[in-house]
């Protein structure tokens, strides 16, 4: 038997959906690091850069400076964009969360409940793209307090947003992730969703690979 529940959002949730999403974001950082440093595309970039400074300065050590300053940088830089990610998100849809998920139609928060706390959310929104609204919803948002995983909780969240879409007679539904985030995407492939684009949102997404997948799933109409 499940040791959670999964009910729409209240407003006594308020500043745990706020923190776990925010949790749940500034995982991000530490993942892009990783893959950075696993890329073979970063090491031959340091080797280069390495001995193109050996060979102009004749110092090993002078040689070593830019690359530090660079992987600094490099990591302050996937930080903020973690950072400004969440404070954008707390600034406007997860600001007035009633407003804009309980107040719109064909919208909707749902939290995970688990001995009394709320250790996940997700949500059902319209697509930004104005031409799906009304045939396609966007899965938003979901994400699972740390020490929560594992229990199928964020399944049972996605799976609650698929029977709202098929119940409201949606043809599909879309959702983003980024491709350091392999837990998520492992997810949505066993529900059936397929990855239909991959987007870099910035040149600096760029630089530190850094991408926006875009995955979409067929609803079959309610029986």
């Amino acid at each position: 038997m499940a040791q959670y529940r999964i009910r729409p959002y209240e407003d006594g949730d308020y500043e745990a959906v706020r923190t776990i999403f925010a949790d749940g974001i500034h995982e991000v950082a530490p993942a892009m690091w990783s893959e950075l440093l696993k890329s073979l595309k970063t090491h031959l970039f340091l080797l280069g850069l390495f001995l193109v400074g050996l060979a102009a300065s004749g110092s090993i050590l002078l040689a070593l400076l830019p690359i530090a300053v660079i992987l600094v940088v490099a990591w302050r830089s996937m930080k903020s964009i973690g950072t400004d990610y969440v404070q954008l998100a707390l600034r406007t849809d997860l600001r007035d969360i009633r407003s804009t998920y309980l107040g719109a139609t064909n919208t909707c928060l749902w939290v995970a409940e688990a001995s009394g706390a709320v250790v996940g959310l997700v949500a059902a929104v319209q697509p930004q793209d104005p031409t799906e609204r009304g045939t396609v919803l966007e899965l938003k948002r979901l994400s699972v307090r740390q020490a929560y995983r594992g229990r199928g909780i964020a399944r049972a969240l996605s799976r609650t947003v698929l029977q709202f879409a098929q119940e409201h007679g949606y043809r599909a539904v879309v959702l983003e992730t980024s491709v350091v985030q392999r837990a998520a995407q492992q997810l949505y492939e066993r529900l059936g969703f397929r990855l239909v684009a991959t987007e870099c949102p910035s040149l600096l997404a760029r630089l530190l690979q850094f991408y926006i997948l875009h995955y979409h799933l067929d609803i079959p109409a309610a029986p």
